[in-house]
């Protein structure tokens, strides 16, 4: 079994001007919510165990998820739904989010315990989710946790600065979750924020040398992914959309398929550092070539598995 933990929120994502003004849309979404999506829609088991508001929006979201058949492993709640507004330049997305006391920010260590079974073999976590609160320490002591018992834990920073404000803080909690994952992927952007004003290649060499991850991926947008483990670093190539709509969500369906690939290997933790370079190659081209399929339509659509 995959879990998933983190954010759910609904994006408004803008899909067009009229007299100059923007058009917006609004679509499920939330990093850790779309990586929940990316994996079931290639048919692995996946349960999303943070909570879901019972309001209108909460509907939206739980539906989307069930109409994909991801498990909802936890119960949903009386309080309001998270919101996300998303307006694009030249097919770039940017980012303002309102999620006091929302629905998915009431977490609580009972309720993480009784969410994610014992079957779990990988869990992912990342973004919103860790950024601040009792939630993002409940988060973060849970991952530890699970990598303490031998699950494939998963992180992805997917660092959005605007919501920060603690910056320092929310660093070292990223900085020591890096410590306890096995699978970390981060975009170029996400380590230019995590160790600014340094070269590309030394920030990342930084990054390797203070985390303990079998698989390390830094995606580079159009210009690919540098890919690392124990025993193998080389980088690949970008597969390019056609036609391109936009990127929201691409990060969050290649983080899906890295999983879905692990999962469908039964891998252990030791394992994901012995893979050879073929095979770790194959994994991260099936995800590359997901993450571009993605962004031939708008918002985040991640493909089902006979789209690959």
């Amino acid at each position: 079994m995959i879990t998933v933990g983190g954010e759910n929120l609904i994006d408004y994502v803008q899909t067009g001007l009229d007299g100059g003004l923007p058009i917006f849309t609004a679509v499920p979404g939330g990093s850790c919510y779309n990586v929940a999506i990316a994996i079931a829609r290639q048919n692995q088991p996946v349960t999303y165990v943070t909570p879901i508001s019972k309001d209108n929006l909460g509907n939206i979201l739980a539906e989307r998820l069930i109409a994909d058949e991801v498990s909802l492993g936890t119960a949903r709640i009386d309080a309001p739904t998270s919101l996300a507004i998303v307006t694009l330049s030249d097919g770039q997305p940017s980012y303002q989010f309102y999620r006091t006391e929302t629905a998915e920010r009431q977490i609580t260590a009972q309720l993480l315990s009784e969410a994610i079974h014992k079957s779990t073999t990988i869990f992912h976590i990342g973004s919103l989710s860790l950024i601040d609160g009792e939630d993002a320490n409940l988060w973060e002591r849970k991952f530890q946790e699970l990598d303490r018992q031998g699950v494939i834990t998963s992180l992805d920073p997917n660092a959005r600065p605007i919501a920060v404000g603690d910056k320092a803080s929310y660093i070292a909690r990223l900085k020591r979750m890096a410590k306890h994952a096995c699978v970390l992927k981060l975009s170029d952007e996400d380590l230019e924020y995590l160790i600014p004003d340094t070269p590309l290649q030394d920030a990342f060499a930084q990054l390797c040398a203070n985390s303990s991850a079998q698989l390390l991926i830094l995606t580079k947008g159009a210009d690919g992914a540098i890919v690392r483990t124990p025993s193998e670093q080389f980088e690949i190539g970008a597969v390019v959309a056609n036609p391109l709509r936009d990127t929201v969500g691409a990060g969050d369906t290649f983080m899906g398929t890295i999983l879905v690939e692990l999962y469908r290997r039964s891998l252990s933790a030791p394992d994901i550092a012995q893979l050879p370079f073929e095979e770790l190659q194959r994994i991260v081209d099936r995800a590359a070539m997901a993450a571009a399929v993605n962004c031939q339509s708008s918002g985040c659509n991640p493909p089902y598995e006979r789209d690959l």
